[in-house]
């Protein structure tokens, strides 16, 4: 979950896991550890239809979410880091 200063969203002051509630640390509007942030929008032929979720998890939650998968997540090097 992401908490804004501001109403366009443009600056952000706190980020908190959905799964623990853990509040990540986040400086200058900049997350300062790992997290995982999933954004979709449900379209036709789905139950949800015209329905947008999002969420964010702590590293230690979405390590717990991708251990439970049946076939892994792919995996590979970042050459360079944003």
């Amino acid at each position: 979950m992401r908490i804004y200063l501001d109403k366009n969203k443009k600056e952000l002051s706190t980020v908190i896991c959905n799964q623990c509630k853990k509040e990540l640390n986040v400086k200058n509007g900049i997350i300062k550890e790992g997290c995982f942030s999933g954004n979709i929008q449900f379209g036709y032929f789905s139950n949800k239809d015209g329905s947008r979720h999002s969420f964010d998890l702590c590293e230690e939650c979405y390590d717990k979410m991708i251990k439970g998968f049946a076939i892994p997540v792919e995996e590979e090097e970042a050459v360079e880091l944003i």
